[in-house]
């Protein structure tokens, strides 16, 4: 099953969605990609969340799981706006709560995360993705974290792709590891990436692949 966490919306009836979905899967309705050729191994899409109004989705007003984007698509057609792009992200558990740190419209409806366990969500460092009522967007270490009450949305996840400008030090050149994985970035002048491999890369590929963008941070 699928269940959406994040959203990015637009007013004048057009909706930008950033939304991210449960697993780390291929996404299908209403995705645009930007900045890459037919032949690219990754997808990107870029947010300036000053000027398209991002948003995190995990449920409806009557409290059920979106579930798919293809669910989060009516839903958003239902008030008269238009997907255009959707993406996975953040962990949830098999009841599709999530795993971790979610806040929504400024309310927290899961508490951050500061456990240890198995699987990608604990590898060290983990992290959270935010951003302020400012609309000025964050990606920080779970560590580091701190809600200072200004936090508009949040979703944690793991683990961290790159930590002030490097890459993650667990990750091995050359591995083997290989899976389609997502990840969000944060760019010079607040703008926000989103990206997705089109096959499987392994974690220090797909770091690097934000580190050039020049993204500090990434997850």
């Amino acid at each position: 099953m699928i269940n959406l966490s994040i959203s990015l919306m637009k007013k004048n009836k057009k909706l930008i969605l950033s939304a991210f979905l449960l697993l780390s899967i291929a996404f299908s309705i209403g995705f645009t990609k930007t900045e890459t050729t037919f032949d690219d191994p990754i997808l990107s899409y870029t947010v300036d969340p000053r000027v398209q109004d991002l948003r995190f989705y995990w449920k409806d007003e009557k409290g059920k799981n979106f579930g798919s984007i293809q669910n989060l698509k009516t839903y958003i057609e239902g008030k008269n706006q238009t997907l255009i792009f959707a993406m996975n992200g953040g962990m949830y558990m098999q009841d599709l709560r999530p795993l971790g740190l979610f806040i929504q419209d400024g309310k927290t409806l899961k508490a951050i995360n500061r456990a240890s366990g198995a699987g990608n969500f604990y590898l060290r460092p983990n992290g959270v993705f935010y951003f302020a009522t400012d609309q000025t967007a964050f990606i920080r270490k779970t560590t580091d974290f701190a809600d200072n009450g200004k936090i508009k949305y949040a979703t944690q996840s793991g683990p961290m792709l790159v930590i002030d400008g490097q890459i993650n030090p667990s990750f091995k050149k050359g591995s083997v590891n290989l899976n389609i994985r997502n990840g969000v970035g944060i760019l010079p002048g607040n703008k926000v990436v989103f990206a997705i491999s089109k096959t499987g890369v392994n974690f220090y590929d797909f770091a690097r692949y934000f580190q050039q963008l020049g993204c500090k941070n990434a997850l």
